[in-house]
């Protein structure tokens, strides 16, 4: 396996490879999640361990559980972390269907997961198992995901997720499902011209039932990557 060491700051990097990598995708959910320093927080599906890493840029959680089934993608986050100066990662090897020992249930502030955006045998599937894995409902469904948000979300705490438009229907029965309630959903285009492509949802866990949708958010401009986009980018980088 050939690994690549992306930067993200002076102090923080990411082991990306071809079965774990990471896409713009990451750092919008990590921003949406509008994650806090007091926060216990737990990132499902982690990859690589791109979202824990991204939030370690500026003022982290004060623990994040990093949590994914494949050795493999635990195995880079580590490798990852060895190079990196960060506080807080706890990488954690296991299903998120059974959770595992010692799962802190019902304490946690915050649950972030950027999940498989395709039901299992829909549209073309990869010969590559990981890849499989991680844009398929292989191992794990939105259900699954809420239900381990559930088992781990205190009263009030918030589960952030993204996933392409036409599961949207899906995402929120999963939720409500789960008493996780949709709170706050925010689209996003490449540009003004181009229908959503993604979409940023929060629910909160046992809170009644309002939602916000959010101004939509434009990828590009005519001079590249728009002003939020590149701030979203640019969030919590060390200044030379």
């Amino acid at each position: 396996m050939e690994y690549k060491y992306e930067k993200l700051t002076d102090k923080i990097y990411v082991c990306a490879s071809s079965d774990h990598r990471f896409g713009t995708d990451a750092f919008l959910l990590a921003d949406f999640s509008q994650y806090r320093a007091k926060d216990k927080a737990c990132d499902l599906g982690t990859g690589c361990g791109i979202i824990p890493l991204i939030m370690q840029k500026k003022l982290p959680p004060q623990v994040t559980y990093a949590v994914d089934i494949q050795e493999g993608a635990i195995e880079q986050l580590r490798l990852g972390l060895e190079k990196s100066e960060t506080n807080g990662i706890v990488p954690i090897c296991a299903d998120l269907k059974e959770l595992w020992e010692g799962a802190p249930l019902g304490q946690l502030d915050l649950v972030t997961c950027n999940p498989p955006y395709k039901v299992n045998n829909a549209g073309f599937q990869s010969v590559i198992t990981a890849q499989k894995i991680a844009r398929h409902e292989i191992l794990c469904t939105i259900d699954d995901v809420c239900a381990a948000a559930q088992k781990l979300l205190k009263f009030g705490g918030r589960l952030c997720v993204c996933n392409r438009p036409e599961r949207l229907s899906d995402v929120i029965y999963a939720m409500k499902c789960r008493d996780i309630e949709p709170k706050r959903l925010r689209f996003v285009s490449k540009n003004a011209e181009e229908a959503p492509w993604l979409f940023l949802i929060e629910g909160k866990k046992g809170s009644k039932p309002f939602m916000k949708v959010e101004p939509q958010l434009y990828i590009r401009s005519e001079n590249g990557f728009t002003e939020e986009l590149q701030k979203i980018y640019d969030t919590g980088k060390e200044q030379a």
